[in-house]
């Protein structure tokens, strides 16, 4: 189950009182902040439910997982001497019964911010460049070289950087642990390049894409959360 999910993962190449959620239909290109952003379904999974939602004056992400897993993503290219800071919030009303980022066959999270990432394939292991042949076979897209993932666990520490058992061309900082601020709206700037130098240890290359996931199938569980806008800027301050 994990393996599946290590492979998909590779591949991503990549608003008062709230209105009735909009569904976000398998393909559709949203409106507004979230012009440009689509469901990314995942083989042989059962997909989260992504709806766009008005509270006050934006608009939110609403997701819903019910032992599912999917994305919604954007792709782009911004090339590594321009990328900069990327603002975020997120909202969990509860954790996942079970759900541990470090273990394999339990890594769900209720959200998570995936960044995919270009450079040299020539340096991938043996192990790796395997994976990433399989991951290309079983979505029809070529993996990214490496994936950096902002989420929310049960336990582990905040800051605080899981390597994925499967790959380490995948690699998770955690940005909120516990119960702590259920129910309440976080919100966070980071600068994408340190986070990449500080998971990776090495320089970033280009950014591919961005994708909110918000999964529970390893546990068979459930799992809601919500998300506001994702703003990125380049070096000089311009939005992307």
């Amino acid at each position: 189950m994990m393996l599946r999910r290590c492979l998909v993962l590779l591949a991503l190449a990549v608003g008062a009182c709230a209105s009735a959620p909009e569904p976000v239909s398998s393909g559709s290109v949203l409106a507004g902040p979230w012009a440009g952003w689509k469901d990314y379904p995942l083989p042989g999974k059962r997909s989260t439910v992504y709806r766009l939602q008005r509270e006050g004056s934006r608009f939110i992400v609403q997701a819903r997982a019910d032992a599912s897993a999917s994305m919604l993503r954007r792709q782009l290219h911004v090339d590594a001497a321009q990328l900069a800071r990327v603002q975020f919030s997120w909202r969990v009303a509860s954790l996942i019964a079970r759900a541990d980022l470090a273990d394999a066959d339990a890594s769900d999270s209720p959200v998570r911010l995936v960044f995919a990432f270009d450079g040299d394939h020539g340096r991938l292991s043996l192990r790796n460049r395997m994976l990433f042949e399989l991951a290309q076979a079983l979505t029809g897209e070529p993996a990214p070289y490496a994936t950096l993932v902002y989420a929310w666990d049960n336990r582990a520490a905040c800051e605080s950087v899981i390597q994925s058992r499967r790959s380490d061309r995948i690699r998770k900082i955690v940005l909120e642990s516990g119960a702590a601020h259920l129910g309440q709206w976080r919100h966070y700037e980071r600068d994408l390049a340190a986070d990449y130098r500080r998971a990776f240890g090495e320089e970033p290359g280009a950014l591919l894409g961005v994708a909110l996931m918000t999964d529970a199938d390893n546990t068979a569980g459930r799992a809601g959360g919500e998300y506001g806008e994702v703003r990125l800027f380049t070096r000089d301050g311009t939005p992307l």
